[in-house]
């Protein structure tokens, strides 16, 4: 019994000590962001754009790419992995031969790394179909790397909801679309949002597969044909590639930061309020 004990003491020794050296680190990366990047920071960082290659001015020209890129995601990505996951979520025996190799092809996607997909988007966006370095090849190539995460976001999240809810509609006779639309997906809601946002959150820190599809243009953007910097690239492009740029970067990093922190406090609120919802 008292080696058991011992045992038991060691482990969750181990376990705290290990939490510990995450938490450690990623402290102190997020306190080097932000040290470095909000140290006399001027919020007319925001609204200058970029001059000098970026060594000098602000991000705006940046920012306004960086929302169209996320904008022609949501817009390809949002409605194509709402209706995948609903099909993969169905148990009617009509889609049970094809939820499988959807499954299995959706897996292999979210394995394949993001610098493949970039290289994906390039061949077939940007050369295929005539799009070149542009917004909307970037946008799309990311709803293709980011599609698998929310239809199976999408999925789990229907599939967790209690069954008498599914059973309620039966007994009342509601037709498929009206128990998805009036029932079904009203209390998916927050686990819906969650994905959504984490996707967002995933396609907004993405680097590798918009270098060969968005463009490194720092002017402003009149549309989804011209190219465009996403704010990744621009602090990658800005670290390794001009002199005297780190002091931007680090401002760069550190409006990147806080907008990914910002989803993943929304993203945790709504789990939470789903839990409370399901309790």
């Amino acid at each position: 019994m008292t080696h058991r004990l011992s045992g038991e003491h060691i482990a969750t020794g181990l376990i705290w000590a290990l939490g510990l050296i995450v938490i450690v680190l990623l402290a102190a990366i997020v306190g080097d962001i932000l040290r470095g990047g909000f140290s006399g920071f001027d919020p007319a960082f925001l609204l200058q754009d970029p001059m000098d290659a970026g060594r000098g001015g602000g991000i705006r020209s940046v920012l306004v790419s960086t929302v169209m890129i996320l904008a022609v995601f949501l817009t390809v990505a949002a409605p194509v992995g709402l209706l995948a996951g609903i099909f993969l979520a169905d148990t009617t025996r009509r889609s049970a031969r094809l939820r499988r190799p959807i499954r299995i092809s959706l897996d292999t996607l979210a394995g394949v790394p993001s610098i493949v997909f970039g290289l994906f988007g390039n061949a077939v966006f940007a050369v295929f179909f005539g799009l070149r370095l542009s917004i909307l090849a970037g946008g799309l190539t990311l709803a293709v790397m980011v599609m698998p995460f929310l239809v199976r976001s999408v999925e789990e999240s229907l599939r967790a909801l209690p069954e008498e809810l599914v059973q309620a509609g039966a007994a009342l006779v509601l037709q498929r679309t009206t128990l998805l639309g009036r029932i079904l997906l009203p209390a998916a809601l927050p686990g819906l949002a969650s994905g959504l946002l984490l996707g967002t959150g995933r396609a907004l820190a993405e680097t590798a597969a918009l270098l060969f599809t968005s463009g490194y243009a720092l002017r402003m953007p009149q549309g989804v044909s011209d190219p465009g910097r996403s704010l990744s690239i621009h602090i990658l492009d800005l670290a390794f590639n001009v002199p005297g740029g780190t002091l931007n970067a680090y401002k760069s990093a550190a409006v990147l930061l806080v907008i990914l922190v910002s989803l993943n406090s929304a993203v945790m609120l709504l789990a939470r309020r789903r839990k409370t919802a399901v309790v």
